[in-house]
């Protein structure tokens, strides 16, 4: 409830900004997973029926173990899809998790995945440190396979939420109630010269070599060190789990997202509104000055639509007693100052329905695409940075499957059972996303 400026005062918020992400979320999800799959292969080189056979496989499996297996995949890219307008970037980390027995591809929300602040892409960063929440019995659970090492824990900590989390547990109306503590678990993907690894070459012990490092934050105590290179490598290259969505460009590392670009705009139009609404509500049920003297029969009742309540007057009118204070109705000025806030929010996330039955009927189908292609050039900048950081992803996902798939896999597809084989996943077939990063006219509204 708002008590300021006055008490009952309009708490509405503009939905310009809720609008625009909704309706970029709406539309990049159609896009980007479409019901029969989001996976389509292409052959590289010379094309032959073997080779055409095993891209069909290729295609088939990964679309079947996304959409039927995988089933954390659907949910985490549509939240993920909510997420990036908002934030400016996103990340999703693909891996196979012996728990599961099986890969997996999460959604980790920017302040999750922590970057020296010199970095400036994801694949040349020295050091990524993946924040993750564990409950006591998911990290007994790992130390049991073998995952982590054996320590003893030190009880989980009920950490005061940031700023943010604080604003999304607002907008969501949970809270915290100290009952659920986590182990703040820090993955961290960094280069390390560690004493124990052994070189012929002197010179060459001085080079840091990828690893993975496990740390318990509460304890300060180390899980677990994997190295993070394939064995028989000679140039040690780092193996990547993790892709950035970005949703705009930004200045340094992370995107931008319309909370920065057209963030203001929406404050803008939020306080425009309130005001309107405010200077209706006292136009209204004005309030006013009334005389010592003068008594009104229960006053602290406020009146109602139709009713007329006594009044004790000392020998005035009560038009002489009664002061009202001079409220102005809505101005027409805020409300076209409320117009161009929302006009211009609108222009800039590409959002307004384009309806062609408004527009002239004679203009030729060329003027008419070139206008639809002019007014979503933003959309489709932003759907091609989509489908760039999907394809890395599917890549990621394609080693996984060629490094824990056995020789041969059973599947079920429309239509009968399938064998996928290991060697499938070579450079023979690039595994591609089945948007089109060049046309986007089919999220307009025709």
């Amino acid at each position: 409830e708002v008590t300021r400026p006055f008490k009952g005062a309009s708490n509405v918020t503009h939905p310009l900004l809720a609008e625009s992400v909704t309706q970029f979320q709406a539309s990049a999800y159609k896009e980007l997973i479409p019901s029969d799959g989001p996976v389509r292969t292409q052959v590289v080189g010379l094309t032959t029926p073997s080779i055409e056979q095993q891209a069909t496989r290729v295609k088939e499996y990964m679309n079947y173990m996304l959409m039927e297996e995988m089933e954390e995949f659907t949910t985490d890219m549509d939240q993920m899809l909510f997420f990036l307008p908002l934030s400016g970037s996103t990340f999703k980390k693909i891996y196979y998790d012996a728990l599961v027995e099986r890969p997996v591809s999460k959604f980790i929300p920017a302040e999750d995945l922590v970057v020296p602040y010199y970095a400036s892409d994801l694949k040349d960063c020295e050091r990524i440190t993946h924040v993750i929440k564990m409950t006591t019995n998911e990290v007994i659970k790992k130390m049991a396979a073998g995952f982590y090492r054996d320590i003893d824990l030190i009880k989980g900590a009920s950490t005061e939420p940031d700023r943010v989390q604080k604003k999304i547990n607002e907008l969501e109306g949970v809270k915290g109630t100290g009952s659920d503590l986590l182990h703040t678990i820090l993955e961290m993907h960094v280069d390390l010269n560690l004493d124990d690894f052994e070189l012929h070459d002197d010179k060459a012990k001085k080079i840091k070599i990828p690893y993975i490092v496990t740390i318990d934050e509460n304890s300060g105590e180390i899980l677990s060190i994997y190295r993070n290179y394939k064995p028989d490598d000679p140039t040690y290259t780092r193996i990547e789990y993790f892709v950035h969505y970005k949703f705009l460009p930004g200045l340094g590392f992370y995107g931008f997202g319309l909370t920065h670009m057209i963030g203001g705009l929406s404050l803008a139009a939020t306080q425009s509104l309130r005001q309107l609404i405010d200077a209706g509500t006292l136009k209204n049920l004005p309030a006013g000055f009334k005389s010592r003297g003068i008594r009104v029969r229960d006053d602290d009742q406020p009146l109602q639509p139709g009713e007329f309540r006594d009044v004790d007057v000392t020998g005035q009118s009560i038009k002489e007693s009664l002061l009202p204070l001079p409220y102005k109705e809505p101005s027409q000025t805020l409300f076209a100052l409320l117009g161009f806030a929302v006009d211009a929010g609108k222009s800039f996330a590409a959002i307004a329905d384009m309806k062609m039955g408004e527009g002239n009927e004679q203009n030729p189908v060329g003027t008419t695409l070139a206008l639809l292609e002019r007014g979503t050039k933003v959309m489709s900048a932003i759907h091609k940075r989509l489908h760039y950081g999907q394809r890395e992803e599917f890549s990621l996902l394609a080693r996984v499957f060629q490094l824990y798939l056995p020789p041969e896999y059973p599947y079920q597809v429309v239509g009968g059972n399938r064998m996928i084989k290991q060697q499938d996943f070579d450079e023979r077939v690039d595994i591609l996303p089945i948007s089109d990063p060049n046309i986007f006219l089919s999220l307009i509204h025709i």
